[in-house]
């Protein structure tokens, strides 16, 4: 952790997203403050201390993947989210366990290159500034030409010295972006990785990944020429050139560091691979069984061979979570509960926080729509009578339909402000103010509630 947060500096962090949901919260900090003690103790115990892992019940739309997302992004850490029911056991086809960990080295390395660029950015940008230049105004080649006898001081400056002042010139032009409409011809690399498909089976993912890469690789590189503008340009070349400037060696060794001690995995759904009490042998439920014994090992530790190099599962932390509306986590197999130690129950959402999460979080669903009614120059603003009622009927829709938690405050939204986003700007013109009341809220809404059957298929 590049802040070193304390665990309830982690979950004040948290509270500016995510309300309510205080236990999970906390558990989730003392997880990511345990990675940091972990690599502060002495070495030899280093590798001893494994993280416990975390298994949330919930309802959908209580905030399980958001506090997991939150955390990884506070954390600085690789993250992936993956859904256990996209999952086959081993010799079925489908999506193998071991993707996960291979999605997760794909962030790392991609997190690890942005920071490499970023710190080689500069450099870049010099280099793409001379190769635009050039492109522009071509450098002269060779000796100065040698002017002719007896033309006095009428003889123009050196070809050489008018030529860099030119260059000098255009170099400002470009710096300061006047000249960023205009089109340049430059040399775009072309992707000269053949495309293949799966010739009979038996060949996973991670294989043809590498098959192609290797293919990818013998091939000779190919460039075209493309006639873009100098803006479109410097977005290309800047990407080029950034690349060849950071030593990739040293980002995989990296990436793969950064997997195995602060990678998050985050397993949604974990429900539906649990046996449920139907009971009964054979079918989806020995598929379902088999997907936890492949689990296992990964989150025990295990050695995962990614395109990048080996993955030790050991040191990253596992978060799973579910509804377990018709199972309960004791239908998972007693060795994969072993690996969930800590487990918090999520709470359904009130009335309150609704209203809390309308108003309250950074990115609270009525900011997100004023701010896109303020890109057409319209003032939007809710009164909290209007807010009230909004958090109360998107509860009563819930309770009487189906409970999708915080998500069903994005339909009610829309529906709300469904023909006030149409008739903007047709309409409704630049520096109009648009106040949602209660009485709006009730005329565009009351229908719902009242027909549920409609609802079911709205909603």
């Amino acid at each position: 952790m590049n802040k070193n947060l304390t665990p309830r500096q982690i979950v004040a962090e948290l509270d500016k997203y995510i309300i309510g949901q205080n236990d999970a919260k906390r558990n989730v900090a003392i997880a990511l403050r345990n990675r940091w003690r972990r690599m502060n103790v002495k070495e030899e115990i280093q590798g001893e201390i494994v993280p416990n892992n975390i298994l949330m019940i919930g309802a959908t739309g209580v905030g399980k993947t958001e506090i997991a997302r939150r955390l990884a992004h506070l954390a600085e850490a690789p993250f992936t989210k993956v859904e256990a029911s996209k999952f086959t056991e081993v010799g079925y086809v489908g999506r193998d366990v071991e993707s996960m960990i291979r999605d997760l080295v794909e962030q790392a390395v991609d997190m690890v290159k942005t920071t490499k660029k970023e710190e080689v950015k500069e450099r870049a940008r010099e280099i793409v500034e001379g190769i635009i230049l050039d492109a522009l105004i071509p450098p002269l080649k060779g000796s100065p030409t040698p002017h002719a006898t007896g033309m006095g001081k009428d003889q123009p400056e050196d070809e050489r010295e008018l030529n860099e002042k030119t260059r000098d010139r255009f170099r400002e032009k470009i710096r300061n972006g006047e000249m960023d409409e205009r089109k340049i011809e430059i040399d775009v690399k072309q992707n000269s990785t053949p495309g293949m498909g799966m010739i009979g089976g038996g060949m996973d993912e991670a294989s043809m990944i590498n098959i192609q890469e290797m293919l990818g690789s013998m091939m000779p590189k190919k460039t075209k020429k493309r006639k873009v503008t100098i803006a479109e340009a410097r977005k290309i070349l800047l990407e080029d050139e950034s690349a060849k400037l950071i030593d990739m060696d040293e980002v995989k060794e990296e990436a793969l560091q950064k997997a195995q001690n602060t990678g998050i995995v985050f397993i949604d759904e974990v429900d539906k691979i649990a046996g449920g009490s139907r009971g009964g042998q054979g079918g989806p439920d020995v598929s379902r069984e088999g997907v936890q014994r492949d689990l296992l090992p990964i989150v025990e530790g295990s050695a995962v061979n990614t395109k990048y190099g080996i993955v030790h599962t050991d040191h990253i932390l596992f978060i799973a979570a579910g509804a377990f509306h018709f199972s309960k986590p004791s239908d998972l197999i007693p060795e994969l509960q072993g690996r969930f130690p800590i487990r918090v129950e999520l709470d359904n959402l009130t009335k309150e926080d609704f209203l809390s999460i309308l108003k309250e979080p950074k990115n609270a669903l009525t900011k997100q729509y004023i701010a896109l009614v303020g890109a057409e120059d319209v003032s939007l603003s809710f009164q909290d009578d209007a807010l009230e009622r909004l958090a109360e009927i998107a509860f009563q829709i819930n309770e009487e339909v189906e409970n999708i938690g915080a998500r069903r405050l994005h339909t009610v939204m829309s529906k709300l402000l469904n023909e006030i986003l149409f008739e903007i700007p047709d309409t409704i013109g630049q520096n109009a103010r648009i106040v949602i009341d209660k009485a709006l809220v009730e005329e565009k809404l009351a229908g719902l509630v009242k027909n549920k059957d409609l609802s079911h298929y709205i909603l």
